[in-house]
């Protein structure tokens, strides 16, 4: 086959290229450069910048492939950092990499690779590809502790078609980096990218407050009968279930409950009332024919947990996917909830604000109870 390769000067790219090259396979490498790499040149951890792109390109020369980098910084800056920053401005948690999948790499590079007469489009990522009786479908890595389907769930049912995840079977990283060696990459022990790959530092509250500068501004913490406790530091820094960085004197037990965005407010409840039995989910993706009625699955509310048993319902009108797990979770806005049978993805969307954000007006705490 004519595959094309995702390569984002990674261990893991490397070695899908490596891997397929080595199979007999016509295999073009690509690069996409997605932000400035002015500031991220000299970052460890960073990706899809700088130093990766000419590590991307010694790979292709050890392996004598062709590689092509493709100038991405408008398009990912459109639909991954300006939605990035616009999630904190509405109360919500984003996941960059779900968007940055959803759009830059399984559109632009699926369209690239057809333009390039490629049969298949080949990525680093840990997930399986099985040939189903009804076609391919998305399941989760051999290796649980690498496994990133949770990512992809955004991928559509063309793109899987198209989709080549070699990674998938592989029993753990050290597999990976042992393949690596094997083939003589220089990358063989180069450090995973870490965090959030567009922001320097770390700092992404500096690029929040930059881009979106009312989600950096100070406002109340109230709690849920609208009583003022303290102050924020800005919604950019909170999300629903968090602990740590209250600043309230004597507020153990209270945790972030919602984000009213439109207020600017912080609000929190004790810990034991942040659970919600009810998740609803937009913007849903299916990999599966969108199911009739109601069914069991389980499901992930955010990327590191245990997929967990659920009841789902579909609401074909409104588009809402409404999630009840078995015992009740806390659910933050704009993550990811991606539902499994087994192993196997079924589908996913993002998480919608499942309590009321806005609390009643302000009261003064110091006032004296009626």
């Amino acid at each position: 086959m004519r595959i094309l390769v995702a390569m984002s000067g990674g261990v893991d790219s490397s070695v899908v290229a490596g891997l397929l090259a080595e199979a007999g396979h016509e295999v073009i490498g690509a690069t996409l450069q997605l932000y400035d790499h002015g500031a991220a040149v000299q970052k460890k951890g960073a990706c899809c910048a700088g130093q990766d792109i000419h590590d991307a390109r010694d790979v292709a020369d050890r392996l004598g492939i062709p590689h092509y980098v493709l100038d991405r910084e408008s398009r990912f800056r459109n639909a991954v950092i300006e939605d990035f920053a616009s999630s904190y401005a509405r109360g919500e948690t984003p996941i960059p990499c779900v968007r940055c999948n959803q759009t830059v790499k399984f559109q632009d590079l699926v369209a690239l690779a057809r333009d390039l007469g490629c049969e298949a489009l080949a990525t680093g990522h840990y997930a399986r590809r099985v040939e189903g009786p009804a076609g391919p479908e998305l399941h989760r890595a051999a290796d649980p502790a690498r496994d990133q389907s949770y990512f992809l769930f955004a991928t559509t049912r063309d793109q899987l078609a198209f989709a080549r995840f070699p990674l998938g079977d592989m029993p753990d990283k050290a597999a990976v980096r042992r393949e690596a060696v094997r083939l003589g990459l220089a990358v063989a022990e180069k450090p995973d990218s870490q965090d959030i790959c567009f922001v320097p530092e770390g700092r992404y509250h500096d690029l929040v407050a930059k881009l979106r500068p009312e989600a950096a501004e100070s406002g109340e913490i109230v709690d849920e009968a609208g009583r003022v406790l303290g102050r924020h530091a800005g919604l950019a820094r909170y999300t629903v279930g968090q602990a740590r960085g209250l600043g309230l004197p004597g507020a153990a037990g209270l945790r972030v409950a919602a984000l009213d965005a439109a207020r600017g407010r912080v609000v929190v409840a004790p810990a034991a009332a942040i659970p919600v039995p009810e998740v609803p989910v937009g913007e849903v993706n299916w990999l599966i024919d969108p199911p009739t009625t109601p069914f069991a699955a389980t499901a992930k509310f955010r990327a590191r947990e245990v997929p967990q048993p659920v009841t789902a319902a579909w609401n074909t009108e409104g588009g809402i996917l409404v999630v009840r797990p078995e015992h009740p979770v806390i659910s933050a806005p704009g993550q990811g909830c991606v539902l499994y049978d087994g192993d196997r993805v079924l589908g996913g969307g993002f998480i919608r604000a499942s309590r009321r954000a806005t609390a009643p007006d302000p009261v003064d705490s110091s006032a004296p109870a009626a």
